[in-house]
């Protein structure tokens, strides 16, 4: 292993191997080739990792820290995120398949949501109460949670590191970040850019592993006060077990088929552009993906003909080329997957307008895939694909929109074009979903919350008030008389 590029856990302030000394491979989706190697966390690693981010919460170093200097610290990581862009885009590419146009400019857009986060920590206010109480002064302050487990997914890493990692230091709490055992690799080269940045020892710790060794101990670990999850329904599920064993307060952050409705009177090269950016972009592994199209059926043939020749042009290729649009998926499981639900689709009387199987090159290469369904049982409008398969059902009145929009325990993402504005504060708001776009798709901002309902998790990460879910709010009372406290037996 000595020939590939290797990557370490950073626990403590330090870089190192794991307590067992377990090193993995991680592939290049693009070829299907060992690129790098990098260490993975032992149960030992995960309670070194926990017990420094215990012990630092009472370090003078951190918690004599003013908010105003952790938000200095947290704009200097944001430097550092910029300058290193470019270089941390490229390990993700490697690692994960994304493109590289899109790994560099979405790590280099995450240091503004470390830089909001920077400009609230000295803005985290308690308050004065109005108690109903003679000689009482009270007050309430806002104090960091604890100790953090960040559980992060390898589809879109910096972005979902960086909004649980930016308001849980501006809250003044320490974090031990868990990458994903598939292409961990840009978080265990991000943990030298929190090293240069000067966080004091055991701060962030940034590890790796696999579900026994790793996963499970760190989210059952009685000293964890907080655990923040982004990943799939079946180990949220763990996680939620995990945490009866801490009474970890818990938000999640989960899959979803979101819908994508497209209306009669809507632009609908506009509708075609969103279809394709919520499916096709990133290669359709986002939690987000629009992939279960709802198509008023007066413009469906229409609408397939105009997706069909905008998606003609599609490049599929090696993710480190700037003229390729869709790149590599990341494991071969993820073909497996797709190509089993089409088959089931098709056997249910689904109809591929194009693509439909893996591409006969090295690497997990998948055609763009369009499917028109008859009815809401097809496979491929209830399966998570994480993948470019794109999914369009007709629908006639606004009300069987809905229903069918609402037709699955998922509730992440959802969209809505049309030009009519009444139709569209109508539509969104009977969406169960935790986030509805009108006339755009896969918009994302670190002012806006972002979250789901349902199976797709509760909690919401980014904006405001996210910076509060890693405080606990401390009520003191004061009482201001200089009379003795009255005797305690005694009602009045």
């Amino acid at each position: 292993m000595t020939d590939l590029p290797h990557f370490q856990l950073y626990i403590n302030g330090t870089f190192c191997e794991g307590h067992d000394g377990q090193v993995l491979r991680s592939a290049n989706p693009a070829t299907g080739e060992d690129w790098a190697s990098f260490a993975c966390a032992a149960p030992q690693d995960v309670d070194r990792a926990i017990k420094a981010a215990r012990r630092v919460l009472d370090d003078p170093a951190w918690r004599d820290m003013t908010q105003t200097q952790r938000g200095k610290l947290l704009h200097r990581l944001a430097d550092l995120i910029e300058q290193n862009a470019e270089k941390l885009g490229r390990i993700e590419t490697t690692d994960s398949g994304k493109l590289l146009a899109e790994t560099a400019s979405q790590t280099g857009y995450v240091g503004d949501y470390y830089r909001y986060y920077a400009g609230l920590a000295d803005k985290i206010e308690g308050a004065v109460l109005p108690i109903d109480k003679p000689d009482m002064h009270v007050f309430t302050r806002r104090e960091p949670i604890g100790v953090v487990v960040a559980v992060v997914p390898w589809n879109a890493q910096m972005f979902l590191t960086a909004t649980k990692l930016g308001p849980a230091l501006a809250a003044g709490c320490s974090v031990v970040l868990k990458a994903s055992e598939i292409a961990p690799a840009p978080m265990l080269e991000f943990a030298r850019l929190v090293d240069q940045a000067g966080f004091p020892p055991g701060v962030v710790s940034v590890i790796t592993g696999d579900a026994e060794n790793c996963a499970i101990p760190l989210t059952r670990h009685p000293d964890v006060d907080r655990i923040a999850f982004t990943g799939g329904p079946d180990t949220a599920r763990h996680v939620v077990r995990n945490s009866a064993e801490n009474f970890a307060v818990t938000s999640l952050e989960l899959g979803g088929k979101s819908p994508i409705l497209v209306f009669e009177d809507a632009d609908l090269d506009s509708a075609a552009n969103g279809l394709i950016a919520g499916n096709f972009g990133a290669s359709g592994q986002s939690c987000v993906a629009g992939s279960r199209g709802l198509i008023q059926r007066s413009v469906l043939a229409d609408l397939i003909e105009r997706i069909a020749k905008a998606s003609a042009g599609i490049i599929v290729g090696d993710p480190l080329e700037s003229a390729t649009h869709v790149g590599p998926l990341c494991t071969p499981t993820q073909i497996a997957r797709i190509v089993s639900t089409l088959a089931k689709a098709r056997e249910q009387g689904a109809r591929i307008h194009f693509g439909g199987a893996p591409l006969e090159r090295a690497g997990n290469y998948m055609a763009p895939t369009l499917v028109e369904c008859a009815d809401h049982s097809i496979a491929t409008l209830n399966t998570e694909l994480f993948g470019p398969v794109m999914s369009l059902l007709p629908f006639d009145t606004e009300e069987e929109a809905i229903a069918l929009a609402n037709s699955t325990p998922y509730g992440l993402g959802s969209g809505v074009f049309t030009r009519s504005l009444a139709r569209a504060h109508r539509v969104s708001d009977r969406l169960k979903a935790g986030i509805c776009w009108i006339n755009t798709y896969r918009a994302v901002s670190p002012i806006a919350p972002f979250g789901g309902t349902n199976h797709s998790g509760y909690g919401r990460e980014a904006g405001m008030d996210a910076i509060h879910d890693y405080t606990r709010t401390k009520t003191t009372w004061i009482n201001t008389s200089d009379a003795p406290m009255a005797n305690p037996f005694v009602m009045r």
